[in-house]
């Protein structure tokens, strides 16, 4: 991965200055240490900061055609560019490099804006082309890479960090309440809202066509389901042999590095199976990293024990206690440039700096499965909740609950009641889309009792109203279970797992992550299937645990799944240098910055110094308030020393 910016004079005016793409690209810099490329003329500017690992030598940005009349930029990779590359050389074309940036501005030659279907990758991509004057802007299909953009002055500014748009603008940025009250329902903001007053994301799966001053967006892929029960036809057997066939495929075209590449190895199906995908390959000895935990509740060491001796690999990894935690908390901040509700980035930052450490610029993981596969307990609570609203007054029916969480350690008249109030939430609207999802986001609602009124004063209708109104036709016609994947794909998976939790946390170390289950391949195909062959009865990624189960320890394949968390509340009160949070949680800063009501965050405070609070509300609303607090610090208060000093690359080796 790299880093790019740009600007585009949208009705004449000035050059683009070299200094101020300099000063843009310099804010990228952890995301491309390896150098830096511009490209200039009277109407734009293009700026690239960046990470080799395809075609070392030649592989320098922006790179153009034959007649440099078509100029690219490019953040990720481009999986299939082998192919790509042969297919365009018999149609006449001629490459000066061997990097999969070239087959970009070749296929935009011979398709135009259909050139990105041929994609097979991660990217987020700003092409002009110069006869034309014509600006391209694309991101991949499911959001691994960001892309943002801003209209300031007569000029578009674009960038893959927010943080390099900052310099450009005429004053600190405002907090765009909107977007905060989505992020305090469904984890981030729903695109294109940024918690940027102004500024906005281009959405997974889009392209943005901007010439002769106008703009124009189009979704050029989502997801889909079938409908009427129209699902690919097969037994089991078969669908098992092409599923593993497309992952391996899959695994196989993210190996192409001319750099090494490494695997996270979490001791999950997801993770184990990737490397047993990637051991299969029979590559070099496989070089796998992962977290632990000083907490046994979170530790996975185990697992990941058993699969280090199963494929036999080089193994790495870091021990992150809780006091650590709290003390990086502070810039990963700076680095998501967005509130988070949980700590769980920071350890995957933590992560990252033992991959390059080690000297690994890129490594393979297993997110995506869960959303591709019907991996998480969402989905089973979906199940459940939807046989118990046939029935609604069933005294019985909610106690399905408590075999999903035996955990919960309830008398049979607080099973019930609790039960009920939490888990029963929509009953009475199982055909609505947000189904599996309503008791999450009520909890996680719980944020914005906390909000200031002059915060609630600024926000207009309802996070929830807002996502019903970009929802393809004929989600209704889908089965519920393709329903819940669906928004969970559009909500944590592309707004927090991918970015804040994903690219951010590689990028703070210049770690590029590749993705094989979110191979849009994979994920059509697996669209196709009836939901049973993803989750058999409550027996989660029933399919793949059947591809998988030849090539991985039993204890592997049969083990409940255990969700990655790291410690919330105790990182910040276990002794560490965390005396920001006190300053930050403050009466008097609370106020200042206007997000929250002072007197509900201090009870907060001591109801915590008193050891009372423990629950997930709690945890959640700590770190969500922390965290706000945070980003205003960073790119409010700071702005200026941030941003705005002239001749200082502030933010170079920070992220």
């Amino acid at each position: 991965m790299c880093g790019i910016a740009g600007i585009l004079n949208l009705n004449g005016g000035p050059a683009v200055e070299q200094r101020e793409l300099e000063a843009m690209v310099d804010r990228l810099y952890h995301r491309g240490p390896d150098g830096h490329g511009f490209y200039r003329d009277a109407h734009v500017g293009l700026g690239h900061a960046r990470l080799s690992i395809i075609d070392l030598e030649g592989g320098r940005q922006p790179l153009h055609n034959e007649d440099a009349s078509v100029w690219v930029v490019f953040n990720g990779e481009i999986f299939n560019y082998l192919e790509l590359r042969a297919e365009l050389i018999a149609r006449g074309h001629r490459f000066a490099t061997q990097s999969d940036t070239e087959v970009i501005v070749h296929l935009y030659e011979e398709y135009g804006d259909d050139f990105v279907h041929h994609l097979n990758g991660q990217f987020a991509i700003a092409l002009w082309d110069i006869p034309r004057k014509r600006l391209v802007l694309v991101r991949d299909r499911v959001g691994i890479l960001p892309l943002f953009y801003t209209l300031q002055n007569g000029r578009l500014l674009f960038a893959s960090e927010i943080k390099a748009i900052l310099p450009a603008l005429d004053s600190a940025p405002r907090l765009n309440a909107t977007a905060l009250d989505e992020l305090m329902t469904f984890w981030a903001p729903l695109t294109p809202h940024t918690l940027f007053e102004g500024i906005e994301e281009v959405s997974p799966g889009q392209r943005i066509v901007v010439q002769n001053g106008h703009i124009t967006r189009d979704t050029y892929w989502d997801w889909s389901f079938p409908v009427d029960d129209r699902y690919r036809q097969g037994n089991e057997d078969e669908l098992a042999a092409e599923l593993g066939e497309l992952l391996v495929d899959a695994t196989r075209i993210r190996l192409r590095a001319d750099v090494p590449v490494g695997a996270y190895l979490s001791g999950g199906l997801d993770s184990s199976a990737l490397v047993s995908m990637i051991h299969r390959q029979g590559t070099a000895r496989l070089r796998t990293f992962s977290i632990g935990f000083e907490d046994e509740g979170l530790d996975e060491s185990g697992f990941q024990q058993q699969m280090i001796r199963h494929v036999n690999a080089d193994h790495s990894s870091i021990r992150c206690d809780t006091a650590r935690v709290g003390e990086a908390f502070f810039d990963t901040i700076l680095r998501t440039e967005a509130p988070v509700l949980r700590t769980a980035p920071v350890p995957m930052s933590l992560l990252s700096g033992l991959v390059r450490e080690q000297g690994y610029k890129v490594v393979l993981t297993g997110e995506g499965s869960d959303e591709v596969l019907g991996g998480y307990d969402l989905f089973k609570e979906g199940k459940i909740r939807q046989f118990w609203a046939r029935n609604a007054d069933s005294s019985w029916r909610p106690l399905l609950i408590k075999r999903l969480y035996p955990y919960l350690n309830l008398t049979q008249a607080q099973g019930l009641t609790y039960l009920k109030s939490f888990f029963g939430t929509g009953l009475d609207q199982p055909e609505s889309p947000f189904f599996s999802h309503m008791t999450r986001w009520q909890s996680t609602a719980q944020c914005k009792v906390f909000f200031s009124e002059e915060l609630g004063a600024q926000l207009r209708g309802d996070a929830v109203e807002r996502l019903a109104g970009g929802l393809p036709e004929g989600i209704q016609r889908w089965h519920p279970f393709n329903r819940g994947q669906y928004v969970e794909a559009h909500t944590l998976m592309s707004g927090y797992l991918l970015c804040s939790q994903g690219d951010r946390m590689l990028m703070a170390n210049s770690v590029e992550g590749r993705f094989p289950f979110l191979d849009h391949r994979v994920i059509e195909f697996a669209n196709q299937l009836h939901p049973r062959h993803k989750m058999r009865v409550l027996n989660e990624k029933y399919l793949l645990k059947r591809v998988m189960r030849p090539y991985l320890p039993e204890a592997i394949v049969a083990r409940h799944k255990q969700p990655y968390r790291a410690p919330d509340i105790p990182a910040f009160f276990s002794g560490g240098k965390t005396e920001y949070v006190r300053e930050l949680l403050s009466p008097e800063v609370v106020s200042r910055y206007g997000y929250f009501d002072a007197a509900k965050v201090q009870r907060l405070f001591q109801k915590i110094e008193r050891g009372r609070a423990i629950g997930y509300k709690d945890n959640m609303a700590l770190v969500g308030i922390l965290s706000t607090q945070l980003w205003h610090y960073h790119f409010v208060e700071r702005f200026h020393e941030n941003f705005r000093d002239e001749g200082k690359v502030v933010l170079r080796g920070l992220g």
